[in-house]
């Protein structure tokens, strides 16, 4: 896959007839197109709490072993459970140990349906480190299975996005994500022909082995209110701590490496997010205002980062009368990413402002084991579970 263009920055804001992708590498051309949810989150959702986590844990451990008992089934719905064809046994290009995959998967849906739910299965959850699903049309289906014939093995490198086309972000699974079910009236529209890319993350940096991973679909015939993913990013400039030295606590060294690991698209990224949301003082607290240039309905939000990430938080309108917060996660925990729902809906209009704001702690580095053996680091925005980000998920609803 060739790495996409950063084209449009100023796009970074709601259009809901576009939605963003990109857990891993935010696409910022298209970032905060429809701000819904990611995790699964995207896919509806966590099931059941909208609290925030009380206290930090850096594990680092690669999410639930069990799958949670599924709610019932509301009205018209249906559960269509879907896995990869065969066993997939990741290896990171360039000698690293994150390794993103993308596998086609049918739902075989021969009419109209609208996903209301969904609950990733990994089957391997101690390389899966996130899991992110993109609809596809019936034309875009065909360029990824083109796609998928051509490579190698099982399926095909997607850092970032599904590879194809602007496939949408309907569903994602990440550490502590469960189904979260939203309101009914509101669903992804899945139009009849319609494939899933199914995106895994796998990170090798303390163990290897295959995986054969599921999703469990919750589906319904209804016609129902569109939903759509949206992202909302700020950067990550974390300098190493005063007790650590290398060659990577060089900023330019850092963001080359990052570059070399993923591509020069990594790269573009980090420029693109300090022209975006303006220079940024190398530190532990990042944030980034983000215009919103459309209507939209808030339901649910969710923060991303990886293992050094301390809080996040997501506000509407700071430092004015209008002033609220959508998310506060004071104590960020990486195996607890589950999905808030809103009290009460949310609604954005032309000309707000979200802000993004993102603590991270260079000195986690040194009591964590996954990266204890690991040369220290310039912390920038990366792909890798060893880089970091600073994201917020929302999910959303266009409104007139």
């Amino acid at each position: 896959m060739s790495p996409p263009a950063f084209r449009d920055i100023v796009d970074l804001m709601i259009r809901p007839a576009r939605t963003a992708r990109r857990f891993g590498r935010v696409r910022l051309a298209q970032t905060a197109a429809a701000l819904a949810a990611v995790v699964l989150l995207a896919s509806c959702g966590a099931a059941t709490t909208a609290t925030p986590a009380t206290q930090t844990s850096h594990s680092g451990s690669h999410g639930a072993k069990a799958t949670p008992v599924a709610a019932p089934l509301r009205a018209g719905e249906r559960f269509e459970s879907l896995s990869m064809a065969e066993a997939y046994s990741p290896k990171g290009p360039n000698g690293g140990t994150d390794d993103y995959r993308c596998f086609i998967i049918d739902p075989k849906l021969t009419r109209q349906a609208y996903l209301t739910g969904a609950q990733f299965q990994p089957q391997n959850a101690d390389i899966v480190h996130h899991a992110i699903f993109f609809k596809l049309n019936p034309e875009q289906a065909k360029n990824a299975k083109a796609l998928d014939d051509s490579t190698p093995g099982q399926g095909w490198t997607c850092f970032g996005d599904a590879g194809v086309d602007d496939a949408d972000w309907v569903a994602h699974w990440a550490p502590g994500t469960n189904e979260a079910l939203l309101n009914p009236s509101y669903g992804y529209e899945l139009p009849p022909g319609s494939r899933l890319v199914m995106q895994i993350h796998y990170n090798t940096l303390n163990t290897t082995g295959s995986d054969r991973s599921s999703i469990r679909l919750r589906l319904t015939d209804k016609t129902l209110k569109p939903l759509h993913t949206a992202l909302f990013p700020a950067p990550v400039e974390l300098p190493c701590t005063t007790e650590e030295s290398g060659a990577l606590c060089d900023r330019s060294a850092a963001v080359k490496d990052v570059a070399y690991r993923f591509g020069a698209d990594a790269e573009e990224q980090v420029t693109q997010l300090s022209k975006v949301c303006g220079p940024a003082k190398p530190g532990p607290t990042q944030h980034c205002d983000l215009p919103i240039e459309g209507a939209a309905t808030v339901h649910a939000l969710a923060g991303h980062m990886h293992l050094l990430g301390r809080s996040i938080k997501v506000e509407l309108n700071p430092g004015t009368p209008k002033a609220q917060t959508l998310l506060d996660v004071p104590a960020y925990d990486f195996d607890d990413q589950a999905l808030r729902l809103l009290p009460k809906p949310v609604n954005l209009k032309k000309g707000d402002t979200v802000r993004v704001t993102c603590t991270h702690d260079a000195g986690l580095r040194a009591q964590l084991p996954q990266l204890q053996k690991l040369p220290p680091r310039y912390v920038v925005w990366g792909a890798g579970t060893s880089d970091e980000m600073c994201l917020g998920l929302v999910i959303m609803s266009p409104t007139a």
